[in-house]
């Protein structure tokens, strides 16, 4: 006897040995799961608030050039001795070349120049500074403000693409999706109390683009599906449409996790928050497109109807009536 629970891949025309996996069967369990998710973050975002970088809060940043390698702890410490504190130090390809980066100072910049020369000398190992650039707090809010902009208007562009590209329900999973991912990773860097600059801003970004990406593979499977399968009900479309793209969902992921890892391993101070952030949005990412996405879509009713084209009623030929 065939069991009714599973789609017959034989009469979707797939292989007799491809399995088809059963996604949407956990797919309330999930979207509980990332409305809590969801609210816990905004929870942590809201109490704990973001630990911003000097990128928002304004601060100064200089170059420092070392006769020799210089340790990034020798320089905090020397600097913070000469009343510089909080000074964040990241190397620029060597440990001869450094960057600072500190709060606000109430020293002008020429001033300032001298001053952070004096103070990163280290024993037999003097320093140059080559460049010094002051943020101030307003340009810093700014920037925040622009910044928040910057994701909002992602979104309404994603949404306007994928309507026009696929449909309105599709478009619309999508988009919850991106803006789950984006919580959701905003707010474990609340929780976590981590660095968020303007390095996190950027990976935010490439995430909203990786996850667009994965949902748009899925909806263009999903619906070529829906217009080359018969008599399978929209649960069971869907899930094959996951089925056959998760080989590609997979490969996509794991390659950029290995660049990702890379870069957290090997990139040094100045890609680790990219890194992390981007670390986190993979799996996030990948889980939404899913669970989310395609989720939505289903429960709003997604089925065949949606991507036929339908034919004007003037282009539709007239009935002859015999005589």
């Amino acid at each position: 006897m065939t069991d009714m629970t599973q789609p017959d891949s034989r009469k979707y025309g797939r292989p007799d040995d491809e399995r088809v996996i059963p996604f949407m069967k956990i797919a309330k369990p999930a979207a509980i799961f990332s409305i809590i998710l969801t609210i816990a973050s905004i929870f942590f975002i809201t109490t704990k608030g973001l630990n911003l970088g000097l990128d928002f809060t304004g601060g100064v940043s200089a170059e420092l050039n070392y006769a020799q390698a210089a340790s990034q702890t020798d320089v905090v410490k020397a600097l913070d001795q000469a009343g510089f504190k909080d000074a964040v130090v990241q190397t620029l390809g060597s440990n001869k070349d450094l960057l600072v980066r500190m709060p606000v100072q109430d020293i002008e910049v020429e001033d300032l120049s001298n001053a952070i020369t004096k103070a990163a000398q280290l024993p037999n190992n003097p320093a140059q500074v080559h460049k010094v650039d002051s943020v101030g707090g307003q340009v810093g809010n700014e920037l925040y403000v622009r910044s928040a902009g910057a994701v909002a208007l992602a979104l309404i562009l994603m949404l306007i693409y994928v309507t026009i590209r696929f449909e309105f329900k599709l478009a619309m999973g999508a988009v919850l999706s991106l803006f789950h991912d984006i919580i959701v990773a905003v707010g474990i860097f609340a929780m976590m109390q981590w660095p968020f600059d303007l390095t996190v801003l950027a990976a935010i970004l490439a995430l909203i683009g990786f996850s667009l990406n994965d949902n748009i593979v899925v909806s263009d499977r999903i619906r070529e599906n829906f217009r080359k399968i018969r008599g399978a009900e929209p649960v069971e479309i869907i899930n094959i449409a996951l089925t056959e793209t998760l080989r590609r969902t997979i490969h996509t992921s794991m390659t950029l996790m290995l660049v990702v890892v890379a870069m957290m391993l090997l990139g040094g101070d100045g890609l680790k928050w990219f890194s992390v952030a981007m670390f986190v949005g993979i799996f996030v990412g990948t889980y939404s497109s899913i669970y989310i996405g395609t989720a939505f879509a289903l429960w709003r009713g997604l089925n065949r109807q949606d991507f036929i084209v339908q034919v004007k009623p003037e282009f539709e030929e007239e009935e002859e009536i015999p005589r």
